[in-house]
């Protein structure tokens, strides 16, 4: 009798059952192409990166990004093909050398016309350096402790981590 959401694994003589949930997270945690963890962020290297329906070049273009450096969530790897997700939820396949391991991160706002506080230092309370819209793109330079420097053409200094996408609760980037 099959389970349905149960792997099975014979290790060292033992037969260990694993919850679905659990074992396919701890398998699909590193990518099988390139090693690296998926999910995780990276950026487009050009400013025409096409995005198909599937991972070869025999599939349909279903659009094209025009913007270097727009951060986008690596989803799942196929050979030399990634499955990215952008800011407004957005997937498709592109291919690995359009992507750079260059993190940026887009600033995100509940309301297009609320603007995001870049303060001088990590904290709430000191001086603010700029005040950015939602969809800045900028170069996220470490993030630790709920806070990440980030800079840009014209702006730098330091916003809480939750005001980004292109970074993970919590993460820390150096």
């Amino acid at each position: 009798m099959a389970l349905k959401g149960v792997v099975t694994m014979v290790a060292g003589g033992a037969l260990l059952l694993l919850a679905g949930g659990a074992a396919m997270a701890a398998a699909a945690a590193v990518g099988s192409a390139s090693g690296l963890p998926v999910p995780r962020y990276v950026s487009l290297k050009s400013d025409h990166v096409n995005v198909r329906l599937g991972p070869t070049k025999d599939n349909e273009v279903s659009w094209i990004y025009t913007r270097s450096g727009l951060p986008v969530e690596v989803t799942a790897e196929f050979e030399n093909w990634r499955r990215v997700r952008d800011s407004e939820g957005a997937e498709g396949w592109v291919y690995h050398s359009l992507l750079s391991g260059r993190r940026t991160a887009v600033v995100t706002m509940k309301s297009k016309d609320e603007l995001a506080s870049l303060h001088a230092r990590p904290d709430a309370t000191s001086a603010i350096a700029a005040r950015l819209q939602a969809g800045v793109v900028a170069q996220v330079k470490r993030c630790n402790s709920g806070w990440c420097h980030i800079s840009g053409e014209g702006f730098d200094g330091w916003i809480e981590q939750p005001r980004l996408w292109g970074v993970y609760a919590d993460e820390k980037v150096n």
